[in-house]
């Protein structure tokens, strides 16, 4: 169908890639008349982030393609095999109930679960995916690939979708890929490559945290090439987490790579300052801490890194109270911290960067973090990261992570960049001091 044909290349050129590959390639246009347009998608969970998140732009793109208003019918996929025996992959309900259960692999944090994971517009994304696929593992989404800078909750809710099954019977494999690795070099030393198979190629679910890590070596990747095609040619649930989107893991071989991508990918950005103030709540709520809500402000807007520092910084405040039997103040907090948090009068934090970047360049902060390559949003997204880097004390990895969670070496590049535009051209020195100057 032309129109829907037109219909996606207007979009194509509004969203990144990602939203793109999921959220829009996998609809099929089933009518098109003179008022209405029927599309098919893949399930309800879909159709309800779609609607919220996607309607808005799809009738929009459909007026400007064909000038006019549509009704948007939507009807469910009817891969029969896929919906309609959603146990079928296993086992009959009555004998897959009466198996008693059996978990392999790594500890699962039994701390970690869905209930305890709080959900912002940073993660609601993955969340959501991640508890679909534990309600129904092997169904929506396979495989599920989560990924997002260091500490901001990717194993959390792997061992969330690991706790949920394992509650209710299923056999869970969780495992992170340096282990596999490990596991996979003592299985050839000692000869018992039959029984590693077994291990990973019986569990009903397979989790993988860091699944990166097998990149550039060789035999790793071989072997789990052939466990990721045993599992899914059964039919049953692979999960994976990854602190990069599949095509920008260096030295990973094209057909795991491509693999990765067959499912639904879903990503984890850092939090907002919101999402940051309930995770702190919450966490002193579960150790009793008292925390002052000036104290809570002062943690989250200080500290942007990731989750695990926020966290830790919380529990080094509530340690110095509870030792020194002192009352949690903003003062007694500065001093405890004032290691790892500089006084704020001195330091300009990543957030304030971006809004004074995206206010001067007239685009979204959603922009400066999206994979969009074109000189309008490229240009102030290497300023920003410049930016930071010169007024902040984050690493390039953590400016990175705070750009859409790119790799160090991009940052690096960024930064490299701008220093020779600012000694070439008058123009970028004269914006980049303008931005400096309302900072």
């Amino acid at each position: 169908m032309d129109i829907w044909k037109n219909v996606l290349e207007t979009i194509e050129e509004n969203v990144d890639e990602q939203t793109f590959e999921n959220w829009f390639k996998p609809i099929k246009p089933i009518y098109i008349n003179n008022d209405s347009i029927s599309l098919e998608i893949p399930n309800k969970f879909f159709l309800d982030w779609f609607q919220k998140n996607y309607l808005a732009l799809l009738k929009s793109s459909l007026s400007y393609v064909t000038k006019k208003e549509y009704t948007v019918k939507f009807s469910f996929s009817t891969n029969k095999d896929i919906l309609s025996h959603p146990t079928k992959k296993y086992q009959k309900e009555s004998s897959f109930k009466q198996k008693k259960h059996i978990f392999i692999g790594d500890t699962l944090n039994k701390n970690h679960s869905f209930d305890n994971f709080i959900v912002g517009t940073s993660n609601q994304f993955a969340h959501a995916a991640a508890l679909s696929v534990a309600k129904n593992p092997s169904v929506n989404y396979n495989p599920l690939f989560i990924y997002g800078g260091v500490g901001l909750g990717k194993t959390h809710l792997l061992s969330a979708i690991g706790n949920y099954l394992v509650a209710h019977n299923i056999n869970v494999c969780f495992i992170s890929s340096e282990n596999f690795m490990n596991e996979l070099i003592n299985s050839i030393r000692y000869d018992r490559m039959p029984i590693f198979r077994e291990k990973f190629r019986t569990a009903e679910v397979l989790l993988i945290d860091d699944i990166q890590f097998i990149a550039g070596k060789e035999r790793t990747q071989e072997e789990f090439f052939h466990t990721f095609n045993s599992l899914f040619e059964s039919q049953r649930q692979i999960v994976m987490s990854s602190d990069k989107f599949p095509r920008d893991i260096n030295f990973l071989e094209e057909r795991l790579r491509s693999r990765f991508e067959w499912g639904l990918i879903a990503d984890i950005q850092p939090p907002e300052i919101e999402t940051k103030i309930a995770i702190l709540k919450s966490k002193a709520y579960t150790l009793n801490i008292p925390l002052p809500d000036d104290v809570c402000f002062f943690l989250a807007s200080s500290i942007n890194s990731n989750i695990r520092e926020l966290e830790g910084s919380l529990i080094r405040i509530g340690a110095f109270a509870s030792l020194t039997e002192k009352e949690i103040t903003l003062s007694t907090a500065k001093e405890i911290l004032k290691n790892i948090i500089p006084d704020n009068k001195s330091v300009i934090d990543i957030e304030t960067i971006q809004k004074a970047v995206t206010n001067h360049f007239k685009i979204k902060i959603s922009d400066l973090n999206s994979n969009k390559r074109q000189r309008v949003y490229a240009l102030p997204r290497q300023i920003g990261m410049y930016l930071s880097r010169k007024l902040t004390l984050s690493s390039f990895p953590e400016i990175g992570t705070s750009f859409g969670g790119r790799d160090h070496s991009t940052v690096i590049h960024a930064v490299n960049k701008i220093k020779k535009l600012i000694e070439s051209d008058k123009s970028i020195k004269g914006i980049i001091e303008s931005i400096e100057n309302k900072l």
